[in-house]
């Protein structure tokens, strides 16, 4: 299934790259990650990496808050992109599972 990108900024500071994606495990995954001086100057380090995994049987959450038919993983990442196409994606995108008690793993690695 393909990759949606829901933020993409380049400049001569950084580069930001936000996709969602379902891979090989049906697990949605959340694939943020930025590079450049900007990251090097804030976290001693060139790049910021940051993930959301949600298993499958809490992937099924989401289909009746997007009023969506259960299974229709094209219309979910759609519905995702319209809602978190944003450079705080990764922050928003983590408070509605919050509120929506959706279990996650999250790894940041800067």
């Amino acid at each position: 299934m393909e990759k949606i990108t829901l933020f993409y900024l380049e400049n001569s500071n950084i580069k930001i790259s936000m996709q969602i994606y379902f891979n090989e495990k049906g697990q949605l995954y959340f694939d943020g990650y930025d590079t450049g001086k900007f990251v090097e100057e804030t976290f001693g380090d060139s790049d910021y990496e940051y993930i959301y995994t949600i298993e499958p049987e809490e992937v099924y959450k989401f289909y009746p808050i997007f009023n969506l038919k259960d299974g229709d993983k094209p219309g979910l990442l759609q519905a995702i992109k319209k809602e978190f196409s944003v450079n705080k994606a990764y922050s928003l995108f983590g408070e509605f599972m919050l509120t929506h008690d959706i279990k996650h793993q999250r790894f940041i690695w800067h």
